[in-house]
């Protein structure tokens, strides 16, 4: 049998650009609730680079302003 390998995912062939890059943010701040909410999936957990389409460097900050956020209960630890 073989494989049909020319079906492929659409989301694979589109360039991601970044957020924070493209939108001009100097900082990524952790009070600034409704940013981050974008980037939390449905279950609260951080979203991957490889989903979101955030640069490396901003998702390193990105990923401690969440959990910044998260101890001073601006965004929850769970929400399911």
């Amino acid at each position: 049998m073989q494989k049909n390998n020319s079906i492929k995912n659409n989301t694979t062939n589109s360039k991601r650009y970044c957020y924070f890059c493209v939108n001009g943010f100097k900082d990524i701040d952790y009070k600034n609730g409704q940013v981050l909410q974008r980037f939390l999936s449905s279950y609260g957990k951080i979203v991957p680079r490889k989903r979101s389409g955030v640069c490396m460097k901003h998702q390193r900050k990105l990923s401690n302003a969440i959990k910044r956020a998260r101890f001073m209960a601006i965004l929850p630890f769970t929400s399911k």
